[in-house]
This record gives structure tokens, C-alpha cells and sequence, in this order.
């Protein structure tokens, strides 16, 4: 009698069910679809990158393919202009950059650039940018010169807040500007600028600011005659000077000092003609009442 095949069995079996059931699960189906090929890929480029050679070619040519992208014509920079400055100050810029052109754009440093430039005293603000055509635009905005100080080392210009803008060779090259000297008189721009402004009846005979101890003013005038400013508030001291010369010529006398450091009692100090007289007017009195 022929023995029976037994029937083939539908279910599947163990090992099956348990990849059909790992298959269900969403973590390792995305594994299969994204995580497999780039762990593929990744073993590939490893064992591609483990020869030095290899490498060291790979950089070479992608360095050569940049080098290319970056001398096309249409990213050059052949040309520089300085905007909105003087020439003394755009060839200081033009010195200090020192850009053999023509250069890729790529191998400006444009903020780099800037920094540079605002470094100058002279420049108080500057703006860089590559304009069409391969031209490097840089505009800047220059101090004011306010005044002019004179320090330990020569004469500068000052700007209304007491940043360095030139040196000046000569007090005679500004005379429009007021002269301050003295420790500190840089530190106090803006009051000598007042100080300025409130002199304008005495203009002409003015000197120029001299600060003492680094906390008042001298205004310091033609013959040998000198203001002493209080501390505080010098300003209305200095009005009050004024206002004395206009209605009494007290600076047309032979006066060497006013002194206003207290100023609800001012001080005078003569000069040695007025002290002779005052000296002979009084050994006359002296000796007339005898």
C-alpha cells in the first residue's frame, strides 16, 4: 500500500511569523527604507576614504573646481572707489586696505574690511559692498574736527565728543577752531565748546581753553590775561566775566588775572603798571595827610 504525502501545511511557520511580525512595526520599516541605504552608502564612502590617496586627489580636484568657480570673470573685483570722503582720507583707506586687484570677490573679507577703515581716527563710520562690475564701494562718514588740542606730542583735532581726527601741523591751519590744552582737556570737549560759544564778545582776543587739574577751565587771552573758571558750572561764570567787560571795560584795564573761581566774589589781580599807580596813589595820600 503507497504511503500518503501528508497535506501541505497554510500557516506560516515560526521564523515567518515573527519577520512578518517585526515588518509591522513602523521603526523598522523606515530602517529598510532610509536607515539600511545610507548605512550602505556610509560603509562605502569609509572604505573609499581609508586610502590616503584617495583623499588627498579628491581635495586636490575640488579645491582646482573652486579655484575655477571662484577667478570667473563675473566674480572679480577689479576696481576700489571711496565715497563721501577726502582725498587725504581716502588715501589713508587706500594705505591702511593695501588690495592688489584684480581679486575674487570670494577673498574679500567685507566686515573685516570695514573694521579696518573705522580703525582710521578720521573715519567715524563706513560701509563696504561689491557694487556691479567688480567695483568695491566703500563710503564712510567723516569727524567733524571741533577743536584743536594741544598735548605732550603736538597739536590734533578733536571731534565734538574728544576722538582723535588728524594731527595739524600748525594752530595758523584752523583759526576757526577754538585751541584747548591741559591734562584732561580732551575729556571735556563738549564743555569748552560751550565755553566757546559764550565768548563770542571777547573772539577776538581769545587764545584759547586751559584745563587745570582736570577739573576747571582758564580762558586764556591776548595780553598775558587770564580768566580762572570755577568748577562748577563755568559756563555762567564766564557770562558774567563778559557782562562785567561790556558795561565796565573791565578787560581793557590793566588787569593780569579775574579771577572767578568763587563766583559771588570775584578776584583782580593787576598788572605791575596798575600796582606802581595804585602804590603811588596811595604813598600820596599817605603823606598828604601828614
Amino acid at each position: 500500500m503507497r504511503q500518503m504525502k501528508p497535506a501541505h501545511d497554510p500557516a506560516p511557520s515560526r521564523l515567518a511569523y515573527r519577520l512578518n511580525r517585526l515588518m509591522l512595526r513602523p521603526v523598522v520599516r523606515r530602517f529598510l527604507r532610509y536607515g539600511l541605504p545610507v548605512l550602505a552608502v556610509s560603509a562605502g564612502v569609509a572604505f573609499w576614504a581609508s586610502d590616503q590617496d584617495r583623499r588627498d586627489g579628491a581635495m586636490d580636484r575640488i579645491a582646482e573646481i573652486r579655484r575655477q568657480i571662484e577667478e570667473r570673470p563675473e566674480f572679480m573685483v577689479r576696481l576700489m572707489v571711496v565715497e563721501e570722503a577726502t582725498s587725504d582720507v581716502a588715501a589713508d583707506i587706500r594705505e591702511v586696505l593695501s588690495i592688489d586687484f584684480p581679486v575674487s570677490s570670494f577673498d574679500l573679507d567685507l566686515d573685516g574690511l570695514q573694521e579696518a577703515v573705522e580703525e582710521l581716527d578720521a573715519v567715524a563710520d563706513a560701509s563696504v559692498r561689491i557694487r556691479s562690475g567688480g567695483v568695491l564701494e566703500i563710503e564712510v562718514a567723516e569727524r567733524k574736527p571741533a577743536v584743536i588740542w594741544r598735548d605732550g606730542e603736538g597739536l590734533r583735532l578733536l571731534d565734538a565728543t574728544g576722538h582723535r581726527v588728524a594731527p595739524v601741523a600748525a594752530r595758523t591751519k584752523r583759526p576757526d577752531l577754538p585751541l584747548i590744552a591741559g591734562q584732561g582737556a580732551n575729556e571735556a570737549v563738549g564743555e569748552a565748546l560751550q565755553l566757546f560759544a559764550t565768548a563770542m564778545p571777547i573772539r577776538n582776543r581769545l587764545r584759547g581753553f586751559l584745563r587745570v587739574g582736570e577739573r576747571r577751565w582758564d580762558v586764556v587771552l591776548d595780553r598775558d590775561q587770564r580768566i580762572m573758571l570755577p568748577e562748577q558750572d563755568p559756563v555762567t561764570a564766564l557770562a558774567k566775566a563778559i557782562q562785567l567787560d561790556v558795561a565796565q571795560d573791565l578787560l581793557e584795564r590793566d588787569i593780569t588775572v579775574v579771577d572767578f573761581r568763587t563766583p559771588h566774589r570775584p578776584v583782580l589781580r593787576l598788572g605791575l603798571t596798575a600796582m606802581d599807580a595804585l602804590y603811588k596813589t596811595a604813598f600820596e595820600t599817605e603823606t598828604g595827610s601828614q
